[in-house]
Formats: structure tokens, C-alpha cells, sequence
């Protein structure tokens, strides 16, 4: 199904997509399984992100949203299809460069942290810039950490803080390295009401300073947030929102069956 006024996502070619698309996926699917056991849970998804932009991917569960973003951040390789990032096509890109180009283009805020126990704060966010051998912008370090309440917590180890916290220091170091797109899985599935409009309007204003933010969630608060929200359902997108609200979202949801 489609919501009135609304057009398909699916209906767009390549030749539609802006040439400002930092991510693109074309015909995008994914398939688990064989035979009696075959499952799909892509079947044939287009859609375009454009530079600056911040989106919310969301559907009942099962309806593919998780597989979409891990092929979209090149974690997991489609059945069938293409997806660019920057320019770059991933499907069929060697291990290391793949692993390369997400280190360079790509932020990752998984649900579960992921942040190194045995390092601080500061060294968690830090990370990424280690790794690829490079130094860190002091300027913006300094801004993440203190537009994100962090200065006073960048000795402690992650034992140390709080689960608000831990998830602000995973938003910082996905943004310290200026990655050109910021995958969210759920990111404010263990945050409290006042801590999650904190992290979510500073997803927005990364969107807004140029970078592109895909948000898979099933909170029609946090969709509220962004600039468009995809619906997907069966492995397909039914329904594109554009500028969406929290009462667009959930009338969404609920014809969904969410």
C-alpha cells in the first residue's frame, strides 16, 4: 500500500536520483535460505539519500528495515542489486576496500554501543581516527563532546557511565572522523525521554551541517525528527513521508499492521 500523496520509493529510476545522493540503492535484494526454508526480506527496494539529509527507515518487524540499512552500510552483501555510496559501487568491492570505505565514508551508532571496555571515553571516540592513522580535529572534538554533555566523563571507562551516556559517546565517534554518511541502529532504544530528544536533535543538526543520517526506528517521536521517513513492509518501501510528524508516522504504522 501507499499513502495518499505520497509516491513509491520504488518507482524511482537512477536516472531520478540527484547527483547529490551520498548513499543510492537500485533493485536491492536480499534473499536468506533455500527452497522450502527461503525467506525474502528484499524484494527489490530503490531509494536515494541526498547530502544533508536525515531519514528514518521504519516498519513492523520483519518488514526488512535492519537488512536494508546493513546492505545500504555495506555489512551485509545483497542477493541482487547495487548500492553506491559517494560514488562507490560496494556490491562486488574486495574485503579491504570495502573495509577502507567504511572506515573513511562511513559512521556507524550500533544499539548494542560497541565501545571498547578497556578504553575511556575520550579513547573510544577516538578510535576511529586511530585506526585509519589520522589526527583528530581538537575543534570538533571539543564541540561533540560538549554538545553532547560528555567533557566532564571523557576519563571514565565505559563501566563508568551511565547507558545515556555510553550511547553519546557512540554518536561522538561516529561523527569525530566527518564520515559523509551516519548509519543509526535504534539509537535511542536505551535512552530516556530528556536524553533521547538531546541525541536526536543532534542528529538533526549533523544532517543540517552536511552530513546524511539513516535511522532505522520504530519510534514515530524520533521519525518527528527527521526530513523523511521510508515505510517498509514485506521487503519493499509502500510509503515515502516526506517532512514527517509524530501523528503522520503512527497513522503510518498502524496501517501497517506496526
Amino acid at each position: 500500500m501507499v499513502l495518499a500523496g505520497k509516491p513509491q520509493a520504488t518507482d524511482v529510476t537512477v536516472e531520478d536520483m540527484n547527483d547529490i545522493s551520498i548513499v543510492a540503492a537500485t533493485a536491492l535484494t536480499k534473499v536468506y535460505g533455500s527452497d522450502a526454508t527461503q525467506v525474502t526480506a528484499l524484494a527489490g527496494v530503490t531509494a536515494s539519500f541526498p547530502q544533508g539529509t536525515f531519514t528514518a527507515i521504519m516498519g513492523p518487524s520483519g518488514s526488512g528495515k535492519s537488512t536494508m540499512m546493513h546492505c545500504l552500510a555495506g555489512l551485509d552483501a545483497p542477493t541482487s542489486g547495487s548500492v553506491t555510496i559517494d560514488g562507490v559501487q560496494l556490491v562486488g568491492m574486495p574485503d579491504r576496500g570495502l573495509t577502507r570505505l567504511r572506515r573513511d565514508k562511513i559512521g556507524f551508532v550500533f544499539q548494542a554501543f560497541n565501545l571498547l571496555p578497556t578504553h575511556t571515553a575520550a579513547q573510544n571516540i577516538l578510535l576511529p581516527l586511530e585506526l585509519s592513522g589520522r589526527k583528530a580535529d581538537t575543534a570538533l572534538f571539543d564541540a561533540l563532546t560538549s554538545s553532547l554533555g560528555l567533557t566532564g566523563r571523557l576519563n571514565h571507562l565505559p563501566s563508568q557511565l551511565s547507558g545515556g551516556e555510553q550511547q553519546r559517546v557512540a554518536v561522538a565517534r561516529a561523527l569525530i572522523s566527518r564520515p559523509a554518511v551516519v548509519f543509526a541502529d535504534e539509537p535511542t532504544g536505551a535512552l530516556d525521554s530528556r536524553n533521547s530528544a538531546g541525541l536526536l536533535a543532534f542528529l538533526r543538526q549533523a544532517a543540517q551541517g552536511g552530513q546524511t543520517i539513516v535511522m532505522v526506528t520504530h519510534d514515530p517521536r524520533a521519525a518527528s525528527y527527521t526530513d523523511r521517513a521510508l515505510m517498509l513492509r514485506d521487503g519493499q518501501i509502500v510509503a515515502d513521508i516526506a517532512q514527517p510528524d509524530e501523528d503522520a508516522v503512527l497513522t503510518a504504522m498502524k496501517s501497517l499492521g506496526a
